[in-house]
């Protein structure tokens, strides 16, 4: 199931540039967050207002570490969890770059890349900015119920991650080692799940899926990736994955992690299964998998973004949840000229 793409064109990562809420900060990973705020509002009267600036910081953030100004920049694509993606159309209002955007929930940050790699295909365009965005404030008000209820949560549940993420990429650059050389569209699986505090579970499928449809397409086998992460699956999740690839004949568990279970600690953390949001595979993946490659730790691993494409109205309705996860293959390559 999906779609396995080797682009003929390898997309380079110029930079990336992340931004995170103090509970963030207070995770393992925080010492490669670019900008830690001290409280969630960032000084502004709404959440929602608090993510836009989130987002608009993550922008410009690597814009400025990447000398690039935004009338350089061709495209931009960006998505969130809310509403008509509000956070990504006012940050495209400030910015003023063409705007492209999208929605695949928690599997927004990979959405993006693939779409802006496959766009870059074509060399009539040649640099692409990417974004995605998440608030725990935000997103909990608009699909269970607001952080002030206090409502009791399940050890199935997980913490939406409050922070951004944003990366700028080019078919043209040449000077640096990091680039995206393949992609897998997900097909949508869904398994019957309705709860919305099962998210791990649902989206689980749809993960297992993209990442056993890329390692059977890529020829170099599974000894070639140094890490396989998926985006938010928390404990649940992740086991999940490693149970129905054995399954299936795939074993990753030497080299899988899920950005869920590396962005807080369990031991000092209350979140349950894990971390959530669009934020969570931006974050752990901007920030600390892109040190690993320049560190010379990493040379080749698979980012799996998983979405749980449910709404307030489908849950409703009770609908059940469909799950999606896309990848990218990110790989270090010396000397490429163009």
């Amino acid at each position: 199931m999906g779609r396995y793409v080797k682009l003929k064109t390898p997309i380079a990562i110029i930079n990336g540039a992340t931004v995170a809420g103090p509970f963030e900060g207070n995770g393992p990973l925080a010492e490669y967050i670019d900008v830690i705020y001290d409280d969630n509002s960032l000084g502004e009267p709404s959440w929602e207002k608090a993510e836009r600036m989130m987002m608009e910081s993550a922008a410009n953030n690597v814009l400025i570490k990447s000398n690039v100004k935004p009338e350089s920049v061709d495209l931009f694509f960006a998505g969130d969890l809310l509403n008509q993606i509000i956070t990504s159309t006012f940050t495209a209002r400030t910015l003023q770059i063409p705007f492209i955007g999208l929605y695949g929930a928690c599997s927004t940050f990979v959405q993006g890349l693939v779409t802006a790699s496959l766009i870059l295909q074509n060399q009539d365009l040649n640099m692409a900015l990417t974004a995605t965005s998440s608030h725990n404030s935000t997103s909990e008000r608009q699909f269970r119920y607001p952080t002030e209820y206090g409502v009791q949560l399940p050890p199935t549940a997980q913490y939406t991650v409050s922070g951004s993420g944003a990366t700028l990429v080019s078919n043209k650059y040449n000077d640096g080692e990091i680039y995206i050389t393949a992609v897998t569209v997900g097909n949508i699986v869904d398994l019957g799940i309705k709860n919305p505090y099962e998210m791990g579970a649902a989206m689980a499928p749809a993960a297992k899926e993209t990442i056993k449809t890329h390692l059977q397409n890529d020829e170099s086998g599974i000894e070639s990736y140094d890490g396989i992460f998926t985006g938010d699956l928390g404990k649940i999740g992740k086991a999940l994955v490693n149970d129905m690839l054995k399954e299936d004949g795939i074993n990753i568990e030497s080299i899988y992690n899920d950005c869920g279970t590396m962005i807080f600690d369990f031991e000092k953390q209350d979140v349950n299964s894990g971390g959530s949001g669009c934020a969570c595979s931006a974050i752990v993946t901007l920030g600390y998998i892109l040190n690993q490659f320049k560190d010379k730790v990493f040379n080749k691993v698979l980012i799996v973004s998983t979405g749980s494409l449910h709404s307030p109205t489908s849950y409703q309705q009770k609908e059940t949840i469909p799950g999606i996860a896309h990848a990218i293959c990110i790989e270090r390559i010396r000397g490429l000229t163009r």
